[in-house]
């Protein structure tokens, strides 16, 4: 085979390559961007050793902003979206609304917009809930948790109902503060955002 031929194929090759793989944008608040924890600690830095044992060839790029409210995360995606072009979002904010008693339904908004701008650029979007603690009241609580689910509904998007799910009753597995994970249970926070992954990595 001439030498042109055999760089021409190489090079198709290495384009191929990049072609395949895929980019993971990680939005969330202090419960991804790993407060409190040492470096590569973090569950999105697991995922992304847990994708590459996979077979997936997604780079995860981790966004997420300790003390972030849907909010302040509606305001940035714009920019982000533009910049690292992901082909699937995921979206983890809401705790701090909760935490400051804002309104659900502000925070129901603001989740579908973001959702919204993701699809336009193509991406798709998988959701992560997240429940608050009974001291805020049955009723804000309640009420709190079923906006992640009507979000999901009216935006067919699917929904990981509680990022905490298996572990929030047991205080040994959260830093001192009570609200942020330790190191050791990042791993089951990774355990289950892969349930709702798994079926977008492999659509």
């Amino acid at each position: 085979m001439p030498l042109r031929s055999i760089v021409t194929f190489l090079f198709a090759v290495l384009l191929s390559g990049a072609a395949q793989a895929a980019t993971i944008l990680v939005w969330g608040d202090s419960l991804s961007a790993g407060y409190g924890l040492r470096p590569k600690e973090d569950w999105p830095t697991l995922l992304q050793t847990r994708l590459a044992r996979e077979g997936f060839r997604h780079t995860v790029i981790n966004a997420s902003v300790s003390g972030e409210t849907t909010a302040g995360g509606r305001t940035r995606l714009s920019a982000a979206l533009d910049r690292h072009k992901p082909d699937l979002l995921i979206l983890e904010l809401g705790a701090n609304d909760g935490l400051r008693g804002l309104q659900p339904a502000l925070m129901g908004e603001n989740l579908s917009a973001m959702i919204q701008a993701a699809r336009g650029k193509g991406a798709k979007v998988l959701l992560v809930g997240i429940q608050l603690p009974p001291n805020y009241g049955p009723a804000y609580t309640r009420r709190f948790h079923q906006t992640f689910t009507e979000v999901a509904r009216a935006e067919k998007v699917p929904l990981v109902p509680f990022l905490l799910d298996g572990f929030a009753d047991k205080p040994e597995l959260f830093q001192p503060d009570g609200i942020h994970p330790t190191a050791e249970a990042q791993p089951l926070i990774l355990e289950t955002v892969w349930k709702g992954l798994r079926t977008l990595l492999k659509g």
